[in-house]
């Protein structure tokens, strides 16, 4: 869905109604999947929709499944995803999808109906201010009045959510445009004097940045999304290796380095490596790409990297010295300034290792050493299950596969994004900066079908997975081969541990399942566990089975693999397990708490129970 890819399928003045003009402009944009739930404001929109063949509409069950399924669609393709709603209820079950867009910088237009121009602001019937409560969680945001202004209001929205820092635009349409006649003009030229994201490449400031690269004997590269964004994931792996510069990314920049390259740090933040934490707050040089400071990376922002040496690039100006205040500030797009550092770098002769790196030895041994010392890890229980080990295993049988993984937010989430490694961009869909439970099973609906001949696993948590369950209805009537793994533990697992940290381990509504069953994660295949997952997958005509024992599972990741069709695996782990390692709000990578710590009554007194990493330089 871009702007470069546009084909005409009407003639230029045959009289059209509003919503036919809609869809034709859609078509023009290369558009080939919406995701659209109707209502009484956007019956025209549908109607039109059913007589185009060249886009396949999908039903969602629930408009923010919908949304998400848009989001999906854009997040692994680059493109923008597009979703349509009705009027007020339908239009606001989409607002969170749509501050998750904007949030993660996730290219979406969201089309919303609305009702008559004449009843707009008279309280009519399913009305509500779009326009108005979207506009802090979008680029740009349309209220359609006049009819002929369609052809350009709808190549900008295209224009803006695609171009520059990519996000949502929404498009709220009365229903009397829709329905008016006229000839439209397509060839209407876009309006926008205030915005202009092809930024000049600020060739001399990049090139003054090489001295510092080459003085520097602890530099590291934080990485973000706007790497995988600007499509410059292979500019950031030449830079890597002609620099020789370690790369740490953000959970949105995963993939952008490869995570088995030995340059590669995985990721930093709360529940990120230690020995990326470590490496980019004790450098002397943090070269930042593409990435905003937000505070799940940094901690205390006035304890990070205090003795580094800052470069922040990114397109976004209102970015650069919001959260940090850096030494070299740079505005520019990622792929051109990367694209400028390695000409400069090959000009002086630079050139490329994958390894037997030369540059900073001493650098690489104490990453060397932190990596020994601090791997991602887990305690094997015996008799129980341990979600990380489900991680592992579906990694083992599916790394070369070249699957795309999506995921809910909770637990499961930062055991996918450390157990599993990915070594490509655009392979995890997940919920970064709204963190929104109930995202993982809508954008693999809408990942699958993106990318059809992919392997697409939503992993999931039972209480992000009933967020949005009904979209396995969706799933199973588009015949979209989603494949689940819910790790279930019966509880909102990442509340849990907070409750373990801060609360003395007192459960206030955490547990997800029936307050008169005991909790037992060890289950017998007879028992009854609610809520039951295979018999309600069975009502949507899903294939379920459940996982009791470890020696069951890696047939049954199989059988989930090789399934032609949609199948869902119910995984029953311990609740007490506790995502680590982890850095509490407000606190500093030296405070990382790396063994679960239960009933201590205050954040602060878990801070001093962490063990803490001694500098090493």
């Amino acid at each position: 869905m871009s702007t470069n890819d546009k084909t005409s399928s009407a003639p230029t003045k045959t009289r059209m109604t509003g919503a036919e003009v809609l869809v034709e402009c859609l078509v023009r944009e290369g558009v080939d999947v919406v995701f659209a739930y109707p209502g009484g404001a956007s019956m025209p929109i549908h109607q039109a929709l059913s007589h185009q063949p060249k886009i396949r509409t999908i039903l969602p069950r629930h408009e923010q499944g919908g949304a998400f399924g848009a989001e999906g669609y854009g997040r692994v393709t680059g493109k923008v995803g597009v979703c349509i709603s009705t009027s007020g209820p339908g239009a606001t079950n989409m607002i969170t999808s749509i501050a998750d867009a904007y949030l993660d910088s996730t290219p979406l237009v969201a089309i919303t109906a609305q009702v008559m121009r004449s009843l707009i602001g008279r309280g009519a019937f399913q009305e509500t201010d779009v326009f108005g409560m979207t506009a802090p969680i979008v680029k740009h945001s349309y209220l359609v009045t006049e009819p002929e202004e369609l052809p350009r209001i709808i190549k900008e929205a295209f224009y803006i959510a695609s171009t520059g820092r990519p996000g949502p635009v929404v498009i709220d349409m009365p229903k009397d445009v829709q329905e008016a006649v006229f000839a439209p003009d397509f060839d209407m030229e876009m309006d926008l004097p205030g915005y202009n994201p092809v930024l000049p490449v600020p060739t001399e400031k990049l090139e003054e940045l090489i001295p510092l690269i080459e003085g520097a004997s602890r530099p590291v590269i934080y990485a973000g999304g706007g790497i995988i964004s600007a499509e410059a994931s292979a500019d950031l792996l030449e830079f890597a290796e002609r620099s020789q510069i370690p790369v740490a990314t953000t959970l949105m920049g995963i993939g952008a380095m490869p995570e088995t390259h030995p340059l590669s740090l995985r990721w930093l933040g709360m529940h990120g490596a230690v020995f990326a934490n470590n490496a980019v707050n004790e450098a002397d040089l943090v070269i930042a790409l593409g990435a905003r400071f937000d505070d799940r990376v940094t901690g205390a922002v006035n304890m990070f990297c205090p003795d580094s040496t800052i470069v922040h690039i990114d397109i976004d100006a209102s970015e650069i010295n919001k959260n940090k205040k850096v030494a070299h500030p740079i505005r520019a797009n990622v792929k051109d300034a990367l694209q400028v550092l390695n000409a400069a770098l090959a000009a002086q002769g630079w050139e490329r290792k994958s390894s037997g790196f030369t540059r900073t030895p001493e650098w690489f041994g104490v990453i060397e050493d932190w990596k020994k010392q601090y791997p991602f890890s887990y305690e094997d229980r015996k008799g129980y299950i341990s979600p990380q080990a489900v991680i592992e295993e579906l990694y083992r049988q599916t790394a070369d596969k070249d699957p795309i993984i999506c995921t809910g937010v909770g637990q499961h989430q930062m055991f996918a994004a450390q157990f599993f490694k990915f070594d490509k961009p655009r392979r995890l869909a997940t919920s970064g900066g709204l963190g929104t439970m109930g995202y993982g099973l809508p954008a693999a609906m809408g990942v699958c079908l993106a990318c059809p001949d992919k392997l697409v696993v939503n992993i999931d948590g039972d209480g992000s997975m009933l967020m949005n369950i009904q979209e396995l209805a969706t799933i199973h009537v588009e015949r979209l081969p989603v494949k689940c793994i819910i790790l279930n533990n019966q509880h909102l697992g990442m509340v849990v541990q907070w409750e373990d940290l801060k609360y003395d381990s007192n459960r206030a509504q955490t547990f997800l399942a029936d307050p008169h069953d005991s909790y037992d994660p060890t289950h017998k295949t007879e028992d009854v566990i609610y809520p039951n997952y295979p018999l309600i997958c069975a009502g949507f005509g899903v294939k379920c089975e459940r996982v009791l024992r470890i020696e069951e599972l890696p047939a049954a990741i199989t059988r989930m693999i090789e399934s032609p069709e949609a199948y869902v695996l119910d995984v029953m782990v311990p609740h007490d397990v506790h995502v680590l390692p982890i850095i509490l709000g407000g606190m500093s990578y030296k405070d990382v708490i790396l063994e679960r710590i239960a009933g201590d009554g205050s954040a602060k007194k878990a801070s001093e129970l962490g063990k803490e990493i001694p500098t090493a330089l």
